[in-house]
């Protein structure tokens, strides 16, 4: 599946960047220093094979399946850099829990509205691409199963509908403004409405001023300016990931996102075989399913 191929380069590509020194990163980005491989993915893409394989064996989000799916990835290989509260809530989903009530319960009764729904998320909308509304409605099944807070959901909203639209070949200038009008009205959607007031020729830097870039981790200072991002490079998935990266932030998480979009409507076919080859394999049952 190309989406979920372009979210895992896009993960394993923005994490490297994370071990630059801090003193060149910034020249590394605007010369672009080509990272040496291999470049491993994260918990991004660990989260998103769990999602597409529950995609495959159920036809929809099973969310028990996907909460024991989730669980079994952290178990066999946690050092992929889950978040915290991950590290707490795929343990206990391991051991049984209720994940209704564990997730409910995370952040003094809110729910975690951090960018994890979102970063995962991507393939969902391409596999469900000819149906907007069930994209919407398996995106927050998707989403609640760890992140309980409306505003995860959203953010999980928006890039699986950007990711439908990419594969149905929206415009690259309608894009961010398609994706508002289907997100749940809250925070997410608004800095999506003022991200489409940001015009492409404008540098990612001064975007994610605006935006944010993911320096909070959360669903609403992350997901505007991937969509945006995307949007901006819509046909060429190096572009977009160069563009990604510059700003900084949350960097495997915004490729990831950006990867999974961009890819769900181009394919890989212009990346760079080198990039290809440097990008951690993924399990070879993917290649089954995406047949």
């Amino acid at each position: 599946m190309a989406s979920l191929r372009g979210l895992a380069l896009g993960d394993a590509f923005g994490e490297t960047w994370f071990f630059q020194p801090a003193e060149v990163l910034e020249t590394a980005l605007v010369q672009r220093w080509e990272p040496r491989g291999p470049w491993p993915w994260t918990d991004d893409t660990a989260m998103a094979l769990a999602l597409l394989k529950v995609l495959h064996g159920h036809g929809t989000v099973d969310q028990g399946a996907l909460a024991t799916e989730f669980a079994r990835g952290y178990a066999a290989d946690p050092d992929r850099g889950y978040g915290t509260s991950m590290s707490t809530v795929l343990p206990a989903l391991g051991d049984g829990a209720d994940w209704a009530a564990l997730t409910g319960r995370q952040f003094g009764g809110r729910g975690s509205w951090g960018n994890g729904a979102a970063m995962r998320v991507a393939p969902l909308g391409a596999w469900f691409a000819g149906d907007l509304d069930r994209v919407v409605a398996e995106a927050i099944r998707s989403a609640v199963v760890t992140h309980a807070h409306p505003e995860a959901a959203a953010g999980a909203v928006a890039v699986a509908v950007a990711a439908a639209l990419s594969v149905g070949g929206t415009a690259a200038g309608e894009l961010v403004a398609a994706v508002a009008d289907r997100v749940p009205d809250g925070e997410v959607a608004a800095r999506l409405r003022r991200a489409r007031e940001i015009p492409h020729t404008d540098d990612p830097r001064d975007a994610a001023a605006v935006l944010g870039c993911g320096h909070r981790v959360s669903a609403a200072d992350t997901v505007p300016y991937a969509v945006w991002c995307a949007a901006r490079h819509l046909d060429d998935p190096v572009e977009a990931l160069w563009a990604t990266v510059l700003a900084g932030g949350d960097m495997d998480t915004t490729c990831a996102i950006v990867g999974g979009i961009v890819a769900a409507g181009t394919g890989l076919d212009r990346v760079p075989a080198e990039w290809l080859a440097a990008c951690e394999p993924l399990p070879a049952w993917v290649d089954r399913v995406a047949a």
